[in-house]
């Protein structure tokens, strides 16, 4: 009876479908574009300043799609099939 419990345990580790692999790519592409949202602002001069690294979108959301991102990808791996 125990052999048949650690075969089930077994069996149950690790149970990925479809839905989870779909819920994984998207919390990927969420992460992507975070980080593709907080890319950029810079200045080609390295003496002039430039006000757009402080942006809403740089400094608030993409941040939070990241942290998002990895959310939804933890809950892909949590969930079960």
């Amino acid at each position: 009876m125990n052999k048949e419990l650690e075969k089930i345990k077994e069996n149950e580790f690790v149970s990925f479908d479809k839905t989870n692999y779909k819920v994984l790519i998207i919390g990927v592409i969420i992460i992507v574009l975070g980080f593709v949202m907080m890319s950029g602002g810079g200045s080609n001069d390295p003496n002039v300043f430039n006000e757009e690294i402080f942006s809403a979108r740089r400094i608030t959301f993409a941040p939070l799609a990241v942290m998002i991102g990895y959310v939804v990808i933890i809950y892909a791996i949590m969930r079960k099939a």
